[in-house]
This record gives structure tokens, sequence and C-alpha cells, in this order.
């Protein structure tokens, strides 16, 4: 298998779990069990919960997968009656 055959998901953070693994809820309703990749992990990228996240997955397991890429933090939206 090589690295043409994953599957790139976009997704949000859910939970974070020991040793750099985090829960990421994918915008298809997927939740992946996803570890930090090696680029992140040797640029100290933090990832924290909330943030918007880029994770591979394999094709034969789409329960787990590699957080390849960290976007900014989901922002909530605010009503416009408080302005």
């Amino acid at each position: 298998m090589s690295k043409e055959d994953n599957i790139e998901l976009e997704g949000v953070v859910t939970h974070a779990l020991p040793s750099a693994t985090f829960k990421v809820m994918t915008d298809q309703g997927l939740e992946v069990t996803a570890t930090v990749s090696g680029k992140i992990r040797i640029n100290h990228i933090r990832v924290l919960v909330g943030d918007q996240v880029t994770i591979e997955v394999s094709p034969y397991d789409l329960t787990r997968g590699r957080i390849t890429f960290r976007g900014e933090k989901k922002k909530k939206k605010k009503d416009k009656d408080e302005d």
C-alpha cells in the first residue's frame, strides 16, 4: 500500500488521550482514533481539543488514523442580537 491509497478526512478533535492520541469526529460523522504524525511531533505543534485537523485514514481500518495538519479552532457563531 502506498501513500496515495490513504483517505484524507477533515474533522474536529473531541478528546485528548495519552501518548499524543486524540479522538476526532470527522465531517462525515465517523469517530477516528488518531495519533500525531512525525512532522507535527518534530516541530512541536500542539493539538488541542476543538482544533480543526486533517487526518489520513487507511481504507482497511477507518477507525484509526494519523493527524497530518492542524488548522484553527472552530469558532462559535454569535447571535446577531448581541451586537
